[in-house]
């Protein structure tokens, strides 16, 4: 994938969010969560990931069904891999879990925050 064809993506998926990144983006924008800049729908190499704090090193993925089946669970384990080779730290949650319990997500992402990298 060319990399115009990539920010085009990105800015749809933007444009197209689902409930769970909507609710979390409502958290994490405009340096709302821990004085950090966050970044929604943001080319990094050859993924998008859902939202990252380049200062933080944090990439904060949200997960739903299809997630839970090969062969996505394969592919999101290279993924993860891949961006964690170039510094990232990962962190996953279900859609459901932003849903249903956004303040326990929120204190998953601070305690990442506030944990050093290795």
């Amino acid at each position: 994938m060319g990399n115009n064809s990539h920010i085009t993506l990105a800015r749809n998926l933007r444009r197209k969010q689902t409930d769970a990144e909507k609710k979390l983006w409502s958290v994490l924008r405009s340096r709302r969560f821990e004085n950090s800049k966050f970044r929604r729908q943001e080319p990094i190499g050859k993924y998008i990931v859902d939202f990252v704090s380049l200062d933080r090193e944090l990439i904060i993925e949200l997960d739903g069904g299809q997630h839970n089946q090969q062969p996505e669970m394969e592919k999101d384990e290279i993924r993860t891999k891949w961006l964690e080779s170039r510094g990232f730290r990962v962190i996953r949650f279900w859609n459901n879990d932003v849903l249903q319990n956004l303040e326990g997500v929120a204190a998953r992402i601070l305690e990442t925050i506030n944990t050093p990298s290795p």
